[in-house]
């Protein structure tokens, strides 16, 4: 049987490389599409690189809108006065806030726990460390990563938790005490505005009825919080406007640690700030009322609602070169149904068991034979 002989390769190219077959050429026939023009203009049009938006858009100098209404807090007890309620729904589902005037809590007041709270922020910074807010404990001052975030603003979490009372009862002992407990009592008055106001919305819309739920629970044996800012002065130049711009962007971040239902704003400030509410669909800023609070719509709302009031984020701008401002934030959750009904729990415990009580049938049984035959006996 013969073999083929096997074919010799080149010396200088032992692995040879054989080139790919030519591409084809394209035939001089005209496209099958009509109108070889409108693919063309269509191809352009999608192939066109977007416009970029620039921060300095996202966040205009100013942006003027028309002022929320002012609620007269006492015309929501009164049966002749209509307008407040479907004013309320109207700007709660447009922009998320209203302004709330005549409320029951003095002025001077608040004003008095605002001047105390300067004391907080005196706390020197290398003091701070213990009070400073973490994944595992939400209270306190904010924490500081660089020397942008508090050039415009400072941030101080304050709430009923025992262990934060302990600590800034140890690095500001000589006013922490006096100060927690006006701002106890401050909370109080607050928290029964926000208990009205969120009757007011369940009676007159389609909100369901789970405020309370555990659902709901916002932040369990904590209650309501506030939210402290030190807003300080106005800097030469722009870059007030550029450590303003970087503060609200890592707000709209951020958000808040704590879920809520409503969130109330003081406003006691004597000179024209601006208020600015910051939502998904944009921002607006209005010159508040003095002495009103601006109530903006929470997280809790926004889910029983279904969508129709949004969660915002308001906070108060103010762009004086004199003094520093200290504004307040107060974060309102009903309290849960476990809650509630703990004293219920507790009476439930002062009750006689089964056991018990069987125990106490077989002495009185055993106490009765006994008392028989010493009877017998005598």
């Amino acid at each position: 049987m013969a073999f083929s002989p096997e074919p010799t390769m080149p010396e200088n190219n032992p692995i040879d490389f054989r080139a790919p077959p030519p591409s084809p050429i394209a035939s001089g026939r005209r496209s099958s599409v009509a109108n070889d023009d409108v693919l063309t203009e269509f191809l352009e049009h999608s192939l066109r690189v977007p416009d970029l938006v620039l921060p300095d858009k996202i966040f205009p100098r100013q942006k003027i809108l028309e002022t929320p209404p002012r609620i007269d807090f006492q015309s929501l007890n009164s049966a002749t006065d209509s307008d407040s309620i479907p004013k309320i729904l109207d700007s709660l589902s447009r922009i998320g806030c209203f302004q709330l005037v005549n409320y029951g809590v003095p002025s001077d007041f608040a004003r008095m726990v605002l001047a105390m709270a300067a004391g907080i922020f005196s706390v020197p910074p290398e003091k701070r460390a213990a009070v400073t807010r973490s994944p595992e404990k939400l209270y306190g001052f904010e924490e500081v990563h660089g020397e942008e975030e508090s050039e415009v603003s400072e941030e101080f979490l304050w709430c009923r938790d025992k262990n934060l009372r302990l600590d800034m009862e140890g690095i500001w002992p000589s006013g922490y005490s006096n100060f927690s407990n006006k701002m106890e009592a401050l909370v109080s008055e607050m928290e029964n505005v926000a208990e009205k106001l969120l009757q007011v919305l369940q009676e007159n819309s389609h909100l369901k009825a789970m405020y309370g739920s555990e659902a709901m629970e916002g932040q369990d044996g904590v209650g309501s919080v506030c939210y402290l800012y030190k807003h300080k002065r106005k800097v030469a130049g722009d870059g007030w406007a550029k450590s303003w711009g970087y503060d609200v962007i890592r707000m709209l971040i951020r958000g808040t640690d704590y879920s809520h239902a409503l969130c109330l704003h003081l406003h006691t400030c004597d000179e024209s700030t601006e208020f600015h509410v910051y939502s998904k669909k944009g921002w607006v800023s209005f010159c508040p009322d003095k002495d009103a609070i601006i109530v903006t719509v929470g997280d809790q709302t926004q889910t029983l609602s279904g969508g129709q009031y949004k969660h915002v984020l308001g906070r108060p701008i103010f762009k004086s070169e004199q003094e520093d401002y200290i504004s307040m934030g107060f974060l309102y959750s009903p309290p849960s149904r476990k809650a509630v009904t703990a004293p219920a729990k507790s009476e439930k415990g002062k009750t006689i068991s089964l056991g018990q009580q069987v125990i106490v049938a077989i002495v009185l049984t055993l106490l009765y034979h006994f008392l028989v035959c010493i009877y017998k006996k005598i």
